[in-house]
């Protein structure tokens, strides 16, 4: 049985991933590439979570303050028909979606879509947050971003949690979490850290 190669006028599609803790620049980075994408005249959708209405409920707005609007949607199954033919799809906040998200992901990527996905790739107790850690593992391209630690100026891979309130998704700003080193985040599990300066 011969196959038709791929290339012969198909347009070839992949996964991105901008993870890291928060306060480390994910949105950002995601608003710039799609901002360049729209700059090259190609086709671009943004989805975010329906809970997410942090800043604004129709925006992905980074802690910059910079935003591009944004679908909410409350399943990743909903990707499979809003973003068709589209040419790159941004997912904002990926860590609070079901776990369909890499499924659903890889079938638009392999009907030659880019998406470009950003979100915690820990929770606040340093574990695999959501559906990231599967995303992670089928993407081309991963992008990991620091924060600084609030404590020591380390580069920060986890989002420690000011309050003790166990849910796993509590959505919050600098008033519940702040970035931490990997050894200030061990630390203040067991004793509250002040601020070093």
């Amino acid at each position: 049985m011969f196959l038709e190669p791929h290339f012969k006028g198909q347009r070839s599609g992949w996964i991105e991933v901008i993870c890291g803790s928060m306060f480390s620049g994910k949105t950002e980075e995601l608003i710039r590439r799609l901002k360049r994408a729209k700059i090259a005249n190609q086709k671009v959708e943004i989805f975010k979570p329906k809970v997410d209405t942090r800043y604004d409920e129709r925006k992905v707005v980074s802690h910059d303050e910079n935003s591009i609007l944004a679908t909410p949607i409350k399943h990743s199954s909903e990707l499979l028909e809003l973003a068709k033919d589209v040419a790159v799809v941004g997912v904002d906040e990926a860590q609070f979606f079901d776990d369909n998200l890499a499924d659903v992901i890889q079938e638009l990527a392999l009907n030659g879509t880019r998406i470009i996905v950003a979100g915690l790739d820990m929770d606040f107790k340093g574990r695999p947050f959501g559906p990231i850690p599967d995303i992670l593992a089928v993407a081309e391209y991963i992008t990991k971003v620091h924060a600084i630690c609030s404590h020591c100026g380390n580069l920060a891979t986890h989002s420690y949690r000011l309050t003790q309130e166990g849910d796993t998704v509590l959505l919050g700003e600098k008033d519940l979490y702040e970035p931490r080193c990997r050894t200030c985040f061990a630390m203040g599990n067991i004793l509250d850290l002040k601020p070093i300066g």
